[in-house]
């Protein structure tokens, strides 16, 4: 490879057993310090595009000097490759002229020295005074060259050369030699066979869960609506008036025969209260007539309206005790008419007082606040049925399905926040729902005319407060792979909201954290 001592490109570095280039051109060379030329190659000028196996002939800058055999003069060496050195001499060589030297060359702390023989290639005066004078190596012994191309090889890598290395047999070359050179690491142990095991387990638990979800999503019927439903008790107003007041709220268990709240109507009130008076008017002017009769009296004084709010003018007249007797028959009359009146208008006053029909929950009540005013049979509470065989689930399924549901056929629900499915039988299957109503589903659901609802009769109790929540239904056909499917559906579920619930938890934390700071 080129190895240049001065400005000329052209000029190859001479080496053991190489042809000598043109010395005719040195003399038209312009001379080049050794100093630039170690900054030029330090710089990557040459050693960007050279191969591996011909880094020994480039020049590298290091401290040695260069002992003369036949004097006791010592040159300061400038740079030095396998194939020749540059020194400093106090005087000129001439071209062609032939040396016996030894290269001291310091390793660490111990000065090496390499003996050869050297021919003068050029020399010029330097600018500091003396020559810079470049020699061609032309004899070395092999074991001596082999120190040299070390020596040299180790300060290529960037490593100071030491005796210890050279001593160790290490080729110091580029960090890539010297990792190559170093001992392979021991193998590593086989893995133990307990993580193959666990990934298979989890192979087979994501192939079950696949497996799972696919059966539930695919194979059991769904319904388009489900929710808890409970039979409904409408209570209205008996008659107008105003509402009276009540502490109920939604939610509220109330049990049978309680009151619940009354009515009040002024104008019943006030019909009741003129009919009892319109009685007891009667019932004076009959024994005042009685009285007159059993006395003897040839006339007797004798009232012309047994209705004294009637509105007529109250007048007396004078009459003989046949027709005071025919006029007292009379009064009996109107005074049994009174008091049928006045039963009947007891009667009505006594359905204004509201009383519970059942031990039932409150689903809805009106407030009766600032007292509000009613009509008749206006709606004033929602109450619903809460014994264990009212509490159903109800649920409308396609036609396209219906054909695959069948009564006793088994189906599995789950509510709402529920990590259990429960198994649920279906009870029958109408075009419409019971005559009964049924609160807890949505009055616009059942305005779909292509589906069918089915009752359902869960195995296990349900809460009265879950009636109006929607739940989740699956029909199966095949119990025992719809329990499984099921199962495996809701742990995986469970599983999914731990996991969400903790981030929640973990993104709150930081948010708070984050506020305060």
């Amino acid at each position: 490879m080129a190895d240049n001592f001065f400005n000329d490109d052209n000029r190859h570095e001479p080496t053991l057993g190489g042809n000598r280039p043109n010395r005719q051109s040195d003399s038209h060379a312009e001379p080049r310090s050794a100093d630039q030329d170690s900054v030029r190659l330090t710089q990557g000028d040459r050693l960007q595009h050279e191969r591996r196996d011909e880094r020994g002939y480039i020049r590298v800058t290091l401290p040695f000097r260069v002992d003369l055999a036949d004097s006791d003069t010592e040159l300061s060496g400038n740079d030095v490759s396998l194939g020749g050195f540059s020194a400093r001499s106090p005087r000129g060589f001439e071209p062609g002229e032939r040396i016996s030297a030894s290269l001291l060359m310091m390793a660490g702390a111990t000065e090496l020295i390499v003996p050869l023989q050297a021919e003068c290639l050029r020399s010029r005066p330097a600018e500091s005074g003396g020559y810079d004078t470049s020699f061609e190596i032309v004899e070395i012994e092999p074991q001596h060259r082999e120190l040299l191309r070390q020596i040299i090889r180790s300060a290529l890598s960037g490593r100071t050369p030491n005796v210890e290395g050279l001593i160790s047999g290490e080729d110091p070359q580029t960090p890539r030699k010297r990792q190559a050179s170093k001992p392979l690491p021991p193998a590593r142990p086989p893995k133990p066979m307990g993580r193959y095991i666990l990934l298979f387990v989890a192979i087979g638990l994501l192939v079950l869960v696949g497996a799972a979800t696919a059966y539930r999503n695919f194979m059991l019927i769904e319904p388009s609506f489900a929710a808890v439903t409970a039979p409904r008790i409408d209570i209205r107003a008996p008659g107008p008036g105003i509402l009276g007041e009540h502490e109920l709220t939604a939610g509220d268990q109330v049990e049978r025969d309680q009151l619940l709240t009354n009515v009040v109507n002024s104008e019943l009130e006030s019909d009741l209260i003129l009919a009892e008076a319109a009685l007891d008017y009667n019932n004076r002017l009959i024994e005042n007539l009685r009285e007159h009769l059993e006395g003897g009296m040839q006339e007797v004084s004798l009232a012309n309206s047994a209705q004294p709010a009637s509105g007529d003018t109250m007048t007396f007249e004078s009459v003989s005790p046949e027709i005071a007797r025919a006029r007292v028959e009379q009064f009996e009359t109107v005074r049994d008419y009174e008091s049928s009146r006045i039963a009947a208008l007891e009667a009505r006053m006594a359905s204004n007082d509201i009383y519970s029909p059942c031990d039932c929950l409150v689903a809805w009540a009106l407030s009766s606040a600032d007292g509000v005013y009613i009509n008749e049979s206006e709606r004033i509470m929602t109450l619903i049925r809460t014994d264990e065989d009212d509490v159903l689930v109800e649920a409308l399924v396609h036609m396209n399905d219906i054909s695959r549901i069948e009564p006793n056929q088994q189906a599995y629900v789950t509510l709402a926040n529920a990590n259990q499915p429960i198994r649920a039988r279906v009870r029958n299957v109408a075009l419409d729902v019971e005559r009964q109503p049924r609160a807890g589903f949505p009055s616009w659901v059942r305005q779909q005319q292509n589906v069918a609802s089915v009752l359902l009769v869960p195995e296990e109790p349900l809460p009265a407060e879950s009636v109006g929540q929607p739940v989740d239904v699956r029909f199966t056909e095949a119990p025992l792979l719809g329990a499984a499917s099921e199962r495996i559906w809701q742990g995986v579920r469970t599983v999914i909201q731990f996991g969400d619930d903790i981030y929640r938890a973990a993104v709150e934390d930081n948010d708070e954290s984050t506020n305060e700071g």
